[in-house]
């Protein structure tokens, strides 16, 4: 009999065991409203995440060698782990096929767009690029359409688009000379989504002890995070290989996105290592499919002291301030949450 008991509660572990893994291989993670246990560890491994929500479709833009790849999902829970397709290869007769960073995928005026840093293996030279989707629909077949190029031409990574008022403005990271010492958060009016309409104006500068653990300084991975029409950017700062990689947030307060005196720098960070989690930065927003839940993408590392190799890819959902400021509160270690 007992032998018997056994082989039952086996059938159910597995019957059980399976059902779970059917649920989040359908997507049932944070899709439509509905609600399962999911761990908030979206990949094993990952740098930069963007993760972009789109007619109720999940796209995960990213970079694997000399590619572009995005894969998609209905569910937040699975999109990290769906098999990529290669959107763009670099061509080394642009001269910028190495170094491919943190390409970002934006939907704007009816097309598909990738922005992505690249050089010709001198770190130097890289720049951001502005990559067109050639057919319609989902996005799928890329072109690279040129360097998005300030008059002020400078090192630059990490350019996202921030749209605000009916215009759109690129914000990227970038040197303020022609030497590797400190990166400075830039923003421009776009001419349109290839082209810029003015130069670089300076709005961030390392300033704070929490910004400046590593050399070079470092202020980087801007991201536009809008709530209920109040503009903030969260970004990265410090060395993105130390435990103390950390997020900032720059919230506008002034009427022109493009005056430096116009936004506010939070005197601390909004999201900094915990005693389990370090090093989370470069973050993404998206919401669940009914918009209804707010979370934010991220990497981190599990160990303390692994920098760039030790990374992975997690998300967990924030909550928002009577004044619509984020409360990101603090990375959790790896756990089944309810998603």
């Amino acid at each position: 009999m007992e032998h018997g008991r056994q082989k039952v509660n086996r059938k159910k572990i597995i019957t059980a065991g399976m059902l779970c893994l059917f649920l989040l291989g359908r997507g049932t993670g944070c899709s439509g409203g509905r609600k399962v246990y999911a761990g908030n560890k979206l990949a094993a491994s990952g740098n930069d995440p963007w993760v972009v929500l789109h007619d109720g479709t999940y796209y995960y833009c990213y970079s694997e060698g000399s590619s572009v790849k995005i894969s998609s999902s209905d569910s937040l829970a699975t999109v990290c782990r769906m098999p990529g397709k290669t959107v763009w290869t670099a061509d080394r007769s642009t001269g910028y096929f190495k170094d491919i960073w943190a390409p970002e995928l934006h939907f704007i005026d009816g097309g598909w767009y990738i922005y992505v840093a690249a050089d010709d293996g001198k770190n130097e030279n890289h720049r951001m690029l502005c990559l067109e989707d050639s057919s319609s629909g989902s996005p799928d077949a890329f072109t690279m359409q040129g360097v998005v190029r300030a008059q002020t031409d400078r090192w630059a990574i990490d350019g996202t688009v921030l749209a605000y008022n009916g215009r759109n403005y690129f914000v990227w990271s970038g040197w303020e000379g022609t030497d590797n010492v400190q990166q400075n958060l830039y923003i421009a009016l776009m001419q349109n989504p290839r082209t810029l309409a003015e130069d670089r104006i300076c709005i961030s500068v390392p300033e704070y002890p929490w910004e400046k653990n590593g050399v070079p300084l470092i202020n980087e991975g801007p991201e536009a995070l809008i709530i209920n029409g109040k503009v903030h950017i969260i970004y990265s700062a410090s060395g993105s290989w130390t435990d103390d990689y950390c997020l900032g947030m720059l919230t506008l307060t002034g009427i022109n996105p493009l005056e430096k005196n116009a936004w506010r720098k939070n005197k601390e960070p909004v999201f900094s290592k915990s005693e389990k989690i370090f090093g989370p930065g470069h973050a993404s927003f998206t919401t669940s499919r009914d918009g209804k839940r707010r979370f934010i993408v991220y990497h981190a590392n599990e160990k303390s002291g692994t920098g760039w190799k030790g990374r992975s890819v997690w998300a967990q959902e924030f909550t928002v301030t009577k004044d619509n400021d984020p409360l990101f509160g603090e990375p959790k270690p790896a756990s089944d949450i309810l998603f």
